[in-house]
């Protein structure tokens, strides 16, 4: 192979001269952001687990102790030593201190008749009406029917807003109707 001098360059090598592609591009430098977030999501639980003392979490330092009594031994049975009060001497209150145990208070009864009166108020409420619904149109073994709150696709078996069950759908001369578990039929309105 020969080589070419840089200064005898002629017409015919301009032709052939291609331009370097830039090493880079947007492809490359996405491709490789890609390629390093896949091994940092990889290798990042591995460094966690490794280092479970950086990553764990903080509990506060302190007295994790309590002064038990200064009492004898005693039987052997299961309480938590938190649960036990310190009986030592220098910790007991003074006997000015001791908080009086006759109960001297009266507790007034009006409290009690206005709560009497409004549970009685209670009981004369009555209860809500009947949800209502129409029927609206049958088709396919469905039937479609609305009430105050929406329109609902039902069918046998479905409940209503009334809390019956849809028990038939059937048609009578000629006119579609349908039956509830409560015993009312339902015509669709025109």
């Amino acid at each position: 192979m020969r080589k070419k001098q840089i200064d005898k360059i002629d017409d015919n090598d301009l032709e052939n001269v291609q331009p370097q592609p830039p090493f880079f591009t947007p492809d490359r430098i996405l491709a490789w952001t890609g390629i390093g977030l896949a091994a940092a999501a990889a290798f990042f639980p591995w460094y966690v687990f490794f280092n479970e003392d950086k990553f764990g979490m903080r509990v506060a330092d302190g007295d994790r102790t309590r002064d038990l009594p200064h009492t004898g031994p005693r039987e052997v049975f299961s309480v938590s030593p938190l649960a036990m009060t310190n009986r030592n001497k220098e910790d007991a209150p003074a006997p000015g201190e001791l908080p009086d145990m006759l109960t001297t208070a009266t507790v007034s009864e009006k409290g009690k008749e206005k709560q009497n009166n409004l549970a009685a108020g209670l009981e004369d409420q009555p209860f809500p009406g009947q949800t209502s619904f129409r029927l609206l149109h049958v088709s396919n073994g469905r039937a479609l029917i609305e009430d105050g709150s929406g329109m609902y696709m039902v069918r046998v078996g479905s409940t209503l807003p009334d809390n019956a069950r849809l028990t038939k759908i059937e048609q009578r001369d000629g006119e579609w109707m349908i039956e509830t578990s409560s015993g009312k039929t339902y015509h669709p309105e025109k």
